[in-house]
Formats: C-alpha cells, structure tokens, sequence
C-alpha cells in the first residue's frame, strides 16, 4: 500500500460561485495536502453515490442549508458529514475553518463524536388514482404543509399508526425531526428535542383552537395526513427545499427512513452551547439597576 493510499478520503461539498465558499475550500485543500485524499470536489447534487461510498468523511463548506441538501446522498452512503458554517445560524455546521484545522487530525482519527440522525421518508399519494405514488422525498429537518394562497385556513386529518389523532383547521402543519425541532418547529411553538433521540414531533401551525399543542411521537409511526380542505396554492414542501402541491385527495404519508445521517459534532461546544449562543436559549432576564 503506497503512503496515499493510507490516507483518508475525503468528498468535498460547495459553491465556487460563492466567494467566502470557494476561499475555505482553496485554503483547507492547501491544508490537507498531505493529510489526506480528495476523492471528489463537487457540487452537492453531482456527487455520485459510487463516490461517496468509497469516501471516508465528507465534507461541507456553506450552512444548514448545503448540508440539508447534501444529507439525501450522505445518509444512503452512510458517510459521515462535517459542516463548516460560512452561513449565518449553523446547528449542522459546527465547525470554523480554523477548528476543522486544528481538530484534522482527531476528527479522521475516531476520536471526535458522530452522532446518528434518523431521516423521514415522505410520500404524497392520490386516493382518486388507486393510492397511486406522486410524490416522493427524504427529509433532514421536516416535512410541512402551508396553506397557500389564497391563504385561507385549511383541514388537515391527522392519523397515526391507522388511528385517528385529530382534525387540524389552522395554517399549516409541521412534522418534524429531533434534528429539525430547532427550525420551523420551534418557530412554530414545538419542542427542542436532543438531536440523536428517535421521536417526531407534530406541529400545528396557528391553529384554530387554543388546545392543540405539539406532540412528541415515536419514531416508528407512521403519520398519514389527508387533505380534507385545502386552497389552491396548499404545498407540501421537505426541509423547505422540494415541494409539491396538494389537492383534496391526496395523503401525505411520513414516516422513519431506514438510513441514517451521520453529523462529526465539534468537540469544542456541546449542542446545549450551541443552542445558547445561537438562539440565546435560557438566557437570563436582563434586570434593571436598582
């Protein structure tokens, strides 16, 4: 085996029309030169699976977002994910570029934490067509439903593992992953759930009633929401990035995908840290002088 060939492989994900992107990527490859092996330099959506299964780690310069989408292919290939924030919140990119260099060589070691990320499959079918399958995704975040224009309130039937949960008459509806619950979720008044548990939550959005509060399911049910009433523009849309309008006989179904998505967490800062200095979560009150 020649010395290269004892080196890590690496897939490197990123925008080159983005300056701040394409500036990370030409520093870090000066970086790792001889550290380890680029197996691909690539846009997300034009890495092959064949790549990325032979690939060590992959990793992703820009935000949250670059990393949603990379996660479809990543999950399948079960490659670990290593995000580097050039974006403006960051819970999937943990990283700097300046701690991905100082913490090279223990990340490609072992010896830095990945966490396991369950992902949900979502599938729209149309009972009108025989249950026929028009629709299809997997999601990192959520699967939602908007009600669009003309924006009048919308009825959504919600059942879980074939039991009937209730009749939600409100905006919309979130269903959500424990990686996804910091997002639209928790905007939406869901709970934060640790990003490694097995559950989803489901998250009215403004509903027509003061009792419909979020709820926390587990991860091998399967929801199915039929679309009772809905407006012209209703969308289901997964992690807000591929979307699909609704009409009154279709059934959005979600449930537990069988792969998973790997995330290199940064040793440096638990995710609690992070949800402080990001979201300034459990911050203390700001009292007056007295």
């Amino acid at each position: 085996m020649s010395p290269s060939e004892s080196l890590p492989k690496l897939v490197i994900f990123g925008d080159p029309a983005k300056g701040p992107v394409a500036e990370a990527i030409e520093e870090f490859t000066r970086f790792i030169r001889d550290k380890a092996q680029i197996a691909a330099s690539c846009y997300i959506e034009k890495c092959t699976i064949d790549v990325l299964s032979n690939s060590d780690f992959a990793i992703v310069f820009g935000g949250d977002g670059s990393i949603i989408s990379a996660a479809r292919d990543l999950g399948q290939a079960n490659v670990p994910v290593i995000g580097v924030n050039l974006g403006k919140l960051g819970f999937l990119a943990e990283f700097s570029v300046s701690e991905l260099e100082a913490l090279f060589d223990n990340i490609v070691s072992g010896e830095a934490p990945i966490e396991k990320r369950m992902l949900l499959g979502c599938s729209v079918c149309r009972t009108s067509e025989g249950d026929r399958e028009s629709f299809g995704s997997t999601a990192v975040n959520e699967v939602f439903i908007t009600a669009g224009p003309p924006y009048r309130m919308i009825e959504l039937k919600i059942a879980v593992d074939g039991q009937h949960v209730a009749s939600c008459v409100s905006d919309g509806l979130i269903v959500s992953t424990p990686t996804g619950s910091t997002a639209y979720n928790l905007s939406a008044g869901g709970p934060i759930l640790a990003g490694a548990m097995e559950a989803m939550v489901i998250t009215p959005i403004c509903p027509h009633s003061l009792s419909f509060r979020p709820i926390v399911i587990d991860a091998h049910s399967v929801v199915e929401i039929c679309c009772t009433r809905v407006n012209e523009g209703t969308t289901v849309s997964v992690d807000g990035q591929v979307s699909r309008q609704l009409s009154t006989d279709d059934v959005v179904r979600i449930a537990r995908e069988q792969s998973s998505f790997l995330v290199v967490n940064n040793p440096l800062r638990t995710r609690w840290q992070t949800l402080a200095s990001k979201l300034s979560w459990a911050e203390r009150p700001k009292y007056g002088k007295h």
